[in-house]
């Protein structure tokens, strides 16, 4: 794997026109139609997308042997995608997707994921041409037992900051494996800037998740379980409620407090 690629994609701040950028109201409507509209006005349709897709439609249909020159081309369609029109962008996303229909084999045991973990990995920053595609792999029945890259599609996916992606994670947060449920909880927190309607139903959510898995910890202290469970739950539930409410509290008892107190309240009025 290219592992300086997955990071570097990974670490990558949400594109421009995104809640957090435009921030709320009005000014922020009037700024997401401009960068619309400049979206509009750049080039389309070059060659050099056309090219770079071919490439990697050829490159990821060898079985993957020639995954790591697939990886490369995706780094370079993720450099073209911000300087593109809206046929190219739709036309790289396309083009990502159909890498998640490869199929690759397993080596002693471990599955190579590579090209799959790449291709998730730049959707982030592809909003939101890349939302119905992220959410389409998000549990598909082809990947869903990759955890590791499930995890890269939730995060992802709450990158985005599309509310088209909110149900999607909501729903993972009841998932059977702690690390999805820690990685749609994480994912949640990048909605600190949406509407307060809406932020309120996600930490009610959260909240519900970070008092049920301590009720069960709680309840039988021999169960290591429950306590595994709590332990890679908990600290990404709290930092997202701290980042959906502009507020911090350490105990969940706290938390659930603070919540009973405040749900009817202004959350963005200085405390």
């Amino acid at each position: 794997m290219n592992t300086i690629f997955l990071t570097w994609v990974l670490t990558l701040t949400p594109c421009s026109g995104s809640p957090a950028d435009l921030g709320a109201g009005t000014a922020s409507l009037s700024l997401v139609a401009a960068v619309s509209q400049e979206v509009e006005t750049l080039e389309d349709k070059r060659p050099v997308v056309a090219e770079l897709i071919e490439k990697l439609d050829e490159h990821a249909g060898q079985r993957g042997k020639e995954d790591q020159e697939a990886i490369g081309v995706i780094e370079e369609l993720s450099r073209e995608f911000p300087v593109s029109g809206p046929r190219d962008r739709a036309a790289i996303v396309k083009a990502l997707d159909k890498c998640f229909k490869e199929k690759r084999k397993e080596v002693d045991g471990v599955r190579e994921n590579q090209l799959f973990m790449a291709a998730a990995a730049v959707l982030g920053s592809m909003a939101p041409e890349s939302v119905d595609v992220l959410i389409t792999w998000i549990g598909h029945k082809t990947h869903r037992a990759d955890v590791p890259l499930q995890r890269v599609l939730i995060r992802m996916l709450g990158r985005t900051q599309s509310e088209d992606g909110v149900r999607t994670l909501t729903k993972l947060l009841n998932h059977s494996d702690a690390l999805i449920q820690s990685a749609a909880a994480s994912s949640l927190g990048e909605f600190e800037a949406a509407d307060q309607e809406l932020r309120k139903e996600i930490f009610s959510e959260l909240l519900k998740l970070l008092m049920t898995v301590k009720g069960q910890k709680d309840s039988n202290p021999n169960d290591t379980i429950a306590r595994d469970r709590w332990n890679v739950i908990s600290a990404p539930v709290v930092s997202s409620l701290k980042l959906l409410s502009g507020h911090e509290e350490f105990r969940p008892e706290d938390w659930q407090r603070w919540y009973n107190k405040n749900r009817r309240e202004d959350w963005d009025e200085s405390e």
